[in-house]
C-alpha cells in the first residue's frame, strides 16, 4: 500500500514541477521548446508501451492503453507543431507568381 503512495505523491510532485517550470517559459519560447522536446514524446509512448505490456489485468491493460493513446497523440501533435512552425518561416515569394 506504501508503494501506490508514493507512486502517487511523485506523480503529483511531477506534475507540479512541470507546471511550474512551463509556466515560467517566456511565450516565444514554447514553440521551440515544443519542437526541441518531440523526441521526449517518443521516448514516453515507448514507455507506455512497456507499461501496457506488462499490464496483467483488465484495469491495467485499460489504463496502458489510454497512455499509449494519449502518448501518440501528443507525439504526433509535437511534430504538426513543428511542420506549422516550420511553414512560417519558409519564402513566400513562389506562391505569389
Amino acid at each position: 500500500m506504501i508503494e501506490g503512495f508514493t507512486a502517487l505523491y511523485i506523480f503529483m510532485l511531477a506534475g507540479f514541477t512541470g507546471y511550474e517550470i512551463i509556466s515560467r517559459v517566456p511565450v516565444i519560447l514554447h514553440t521551440p521548446l515544443m519542437s526541441g522536446s518531440n523526441f521526449v514524446h517518443g521516448i514516453v509512448l515507448v514507455g507506455a508501451m512497456v507499461a501496457m505490456g506488462h499490464a496483467v489485468t483488465g484495469v491495467e491493460k485499460f489504463v496502458g492503453f489510454i497512455g499509449v493513446m494519449l502518448a501518440a497523440g501528443n507525439a504526433v501533435g509535437g511534430y504538426v507543431v513543428t511542420e506549422r512552425m516550420l511553414e512560417m518561416f519558409k519564402s513566400s515569394k513562389g506562391a505569389a507568381k
